[in-house]
C-alpha cells in the first residue's frame, strides 16, 4: 500500500515534530536573502570601495561623464577585477535609467562593472518594484548616491504626451507605463513650455526625485540622516553629456 495513503494517527509524535522542525529551519536558513551575505561580506571589509560621501561619489560620475563625453574612457579592460566581484559588489551610485539601447550608464559614466547599480525601465520611473531594488543597494550595499536619470528624446515620455494631448491608444501593458509617467508630464503640459517633450521629460526626473527622496521607510529616512543622496539629470544622446537639474 503506499505510504501516502495509510492512516496516519491524529497525534503526531515527538520525534516527527523535532525531526519536522529541523526541517523547517533548515529551509528558513537555506532561504535567507542574497544581500544579508552580501551586507556581512561588506562588513567584513575594513573599508568597503563605496565607504564614500554621496557628494564624493557625485564628483566621480560627473568626472566620469567628462571623460565620456571627451572620449577619453579610464575602463576599458572590463575583465579586471572579475574574481573580486564574484565575491561581492560595491557600487558607488545607483542609477534610475531608461531602458533605451542608447543610454548605457557604465559607459555614460565611465564606471566598471560592479560600480553602478542600476535600475532600468522605460520612462525611467521609480514603481514599487524598482524601490525595492533602490532600497537594496543603499540599505544592503551601502550605495551613497542615486540618480534619476532622464534622456533626450525618450519615446516613453512622448507616448505619454500623445496620449494626454491627443488620446492616443497604446496597446498591450502600455497603458500602465502612461499612468506611471503622466504625473511629470501633466505638470510639464500645465506650464505651456516652448518644448513640451524636454520639459516633460526633466519634470518626471523631477517629480521621482521628490518620490524618493521621501521614500518610506529605508531610503527617505537615509537621505534625512545624510547617508544617502538622491540627484536627476538629463543625458543627452547627441553629445553624451548629463546635466544636472
Amino acid at each position: 500500500m503506499c505510504s501516502l495513503c495509510e492512516p496516519q494517527s491524529p497525534v503526531l509524535s515527538r520525534r516527527r515534530l523535532l525531526g519536522g522542525g529541523a526541517v523547517l529551519a533548515a529551509a528558513a536558513l537555506g532561504a535567507l536573502p542574497a544581500f544579508a551575505k552580501e551586507a556581512k561580506q561588506t562588513s567584513d571589509i575594513a573599508t568597503p570601495p563605496n565607504a564614500i560621501s554621496p557628494d564624493d561619489a557625485m564628483k566621480r560620475i560627473v568626472d566620469g561623464n567628462a571623460r565620456y563625453v571627451a572620449g577619453n574612457l579610464d575602463n576599458k579592460d572590463f575583465s579586471a577585477g572579475r574574481a573580486a566581484r564574484a565575491a561581492a559588489q560595491y557600487p558607488i551610485a545607483a542609477i534610475v535609467s531608461c531602458a533605451d539601447a542608447r543610454v548605457a550608464p557604465e559607459l555614460v559614466f565611465d564606471q566598471g562593472p560592479g560600480e553602478l547599480f542600476v535600475v532600468r525601465v522605460a520612462g525611467n520611473f521609480v514603481n514599487d518594484d524598482g524601490l525595492a531594488s533602490l532600497e537594496y543597494g543603499v540599505k544592503f550595499l551601502g550605495t551613497p548616491l542615486v540618480l534619476v536619470l532622464g534622456h533626450s528624446g525618450c519615446g516613453a515620455i512622448d507616448a505619454t504626451i500623445k496620449v494626454l494631448k491627443d488620446g492616443t491608444k497604446l496597446p498591450g501593458h502600455l497603458p500602465a507605463l502612461i499612468n506611471a509617467l503622466k504625473p511629470g508630464v501633466e505638470a510639464a503640459i500645465a506650464k505651456k513650455p516652448q518644448d513640451l517633450l524636454a520639459e516633460a521629460t526633466a519634470e518626471n526626473v523631477r517629480n521621482n526625485v521628490r518620490r524618493l527622496s521621501t521614500a518610506k521607510p529605508i531610503v527617505g529616512r537615509m537621505v534625512a540622516e545624510g547617508k544617502v543622496k538622491i540627484v536627476g539629470g538629463i543625458y543627452d544622446i547627441g553629445s553624451g553629456r548629463v546635466t544636472m537639474i
